[in-house]
């Protein structure tokens, strides 16, 4: 299975937000980049829609707006910052960077839930993680997975479950979770689409928590 990226189709910074629920308009997200000009002075150096945009085949209704990236820390500052955005897709921050997109999750199907350890592995390839998936490991989900980052999710619109190991939240437009490199999924039992903003930071494991999750992983 592959990941599509489609450009996004640019569109007037004055016109009306998209609404999450038109398939012509999911994933297109305004982007507002700033810079210098060759006095220093500070300006708009884009403003229109995010160029990249991911879409999944098993997974429909779902997109995934590359917002940007910083590649690392400190993040260089330039005068005509470069777009880090296009390209094949990448999951994670590098080290020592960060990403941030926004993705939109329709309602999910049955199919998405009917999915197999192996497709649900193949669905975190595409999206250019193989190793992610923990659904073969605790059947809870197939969305299940685990990364070492922290992450910051803002849900913009809609409502969506986030489910852990054997607990979940319901969250909704405005909430805001922090999730510390745990192993969750998201779902969306609602009938409409749900947005939500996500900041990945590069991050690395405690030794005694990694010992505990290899452990715990293993049971």
């Amino acid at each position: 299975m592959t990941t599509e990226q489609r450009p996004a189709q640019a569109s007037s910074p004055t016109a009306a937000s998209p609404t999450a629920d038109s398939k012509d308009t999911a994933g297109k997200i305004r982007r507002v980049v700033t810079g210098h000009d060759a006095n220093g002075k500070a300006i708009v150096m884009s403003d229109d829609v995010a160029p990249v945009v991911f879409t999944a085949e098993k997974r429909p209704g779902y997109a995934s707006t590359e917002i940007w990236r910083t590649l690392a820390t400190p993040a260089p500052i330039t005068a005509d910052m470069e777009d880090p955005t296009p390209g094949a897709r990448r999951q994670l921050p590098t080290s020592r960077g960060s990403v941030i997109r926004i993705n939109t999750l329709a309602p999910e199907s049955e199919a998405v839930r009917s999915l197999s350890p192996d497709e649900a592995q193949n669905v975190f390839a595409s999206l250019g993680n193989s190793t992610a998936s923990t659904f073969a490991k605790n059947g809870r989900h197939p969305m299940m997975h685990r990364t070492e980052t922290i992450d910051y999710a803002i849900v913009l619109s809609g409502e969506i479950t986030m489910l852990l190991d054997d607990s979940e939240v319901v969250l909704k437009a405005g909430d805001v979770l922090v999730q510390c490199g745990t192993n969750h999924a998201w779902s969306n039992r609602g009938t409409v689409p749900c947005q939500i903003a996500f900041i990945l930071l590069d991050g690395e494991f405690d030794a005694g928590l990694k010992s505990a999750l290899d452990e715990f992983d293993g049971a």
